[in-house]
């Protein structure tokens, strides 16, 4: 297949792109490098996953931005599926410049779905959303708390699912945007019958992930564990998130392009048998590494979930899926991969 993966030298569209490129597929992959120039400020090679995926000579990779409308109806029109994964991450930036996160989030994505419309092929689109769509209203449901960790209460023992309500509550703007193109993939794939995923994704970490304070935060504890860095933990650190290994989550993709359902909204993550709470983890890399990072304390950050957890049984009943990673073997292997590529950091 042609198979086109935008936000190509992040975190998980290189891996998206490493995944298929392997299969023997045809790969274009698109980035700006955007993440590069922030990462370049504090990592001394932000440009790892891109350059990494020069090796495979299945692989074109264009500098170039999901925005600009001729260069996305030019990219998409060979395309037969499209991990639109191209996105600015972080609650923080989106505070700081909301019209970069809406063109960034909103215009992006609706360039991919016009010229996916436009193009006549109708390619499979995979869509990176994110379980920031939920807003504020998490903290609303029922939250207990233990020692070192927020929980929900019996109610919502299996987390949050994909019905629950987006209505009446804070995203900020990095959740508004996301939502928006989230809601345009749903409509174009009733309206235009393109077979669309729209995965709703809590915490993804794994190798080749360059964290930083604002986003990554699995990744970013592991690098400042190992690196001697301080942390700065805002709030009371009890915040819990399920986490999801990389190949969990490529494994979920490819049980979506695999199988016959022609679209659908399904939330990524651990779920409840794969949680951590900032406190846990920098307890668990403790163990790994027999360092911890001197942390000290900052006020919460606006609209912060106290607790997300996932209700995945959707993506398990309608796809057949499960993540099969725990959560210390994954951070073994994320502390096992910065400890050998400490000179990226």
């Amino acid at each position: 297949m042609n198979v086109l993966v935008t936000g190509g030298a992040g975190f998980i569209g290189s891996h998206i792109a490493q995944r298929w490129a392997e299969r023997g597929h045809r790969l274009t992959v698109l980035d700006n490098l955007s993440r590069a120039q922030l990462l370049g400020k504090e990592q001394r090679s932000p440009r790892h996953n891109w350059d990494l995926l020069a090796a495979h000579p299945n692989v074109r990779r264009v500098e170039g931005d999901v925005r600009d409308e001729a260069l996305m109806n030019d990219l998409v029109a060979s395309a037969d599926l499209i991990f639109h994964a191209a996105s600015q991450t972080a609650v923080t930036a989106s505070i700081e410049r909301p019209d970069l996160d809406f063109s960034n989030n909103v215009v992006g994505a609706f360039r991919v779905l016009e010229a996916a419309r436009r193009g006549g092929r109708q390619p499979t689109i995979i869509f990176c959303s994110t379980n920031k769509v939920y807003g504020e209203n998490v903290n609303d449901v029922g939250v207990a708390q233990d020692a070192d960790s927020y929980h929900f209460e019996e109610l919502y023992r299996h987390g949050i699912s994909e019905t629950f309500s987006i209505d009446l509550c804070q995203h900020t703007p990095y959740g508004c945007s996301k939502l928006a193109g989230d809601l345009y993939m749903q409509e174009y794939a009733r309206l235009y019958g393109l077979k669309v995923g729209v995965f709703r994704m809590s915490c993804i970490y794994g190798t080749r992930q360059f964290g930083l304070e604002d986003q990554g935060w699995v990744a970013w504890f592991t690098i400042a564990t190992l690196s001697g860095r301080p942390i700065t933990i805002y709030g009371d650190g009890k915040q819990v998130r399920d986490v999801l290994y990389i190949s969990d989550l490529l494994d979920l993709y490819d049980a979506f392009v695999e199988g016959d359902h022609p679209h659908g909204v399904y939330n990524a993550g651990g779920g409840v048998d794969k949680t951590l709470s900032l406190l846990q983890l920098l307890d668990l890399l403790q163990e790994l590494t027999g360092r911890r990072s001197p942390v000290t304390f900052a006020p919460w950050r606006p609209s912060d979930q106290r607790v997300y957890i996932s209700d995945i049984r959707k993506a398990e009943n309608e796809l057949g899926w499960r993540p099969e990673v725990g959560v210390r073997e994954g951070v073994a292997a994320l502390v096992e991969w910065v400890s050998a590529n400490l000179e990226l950091f």
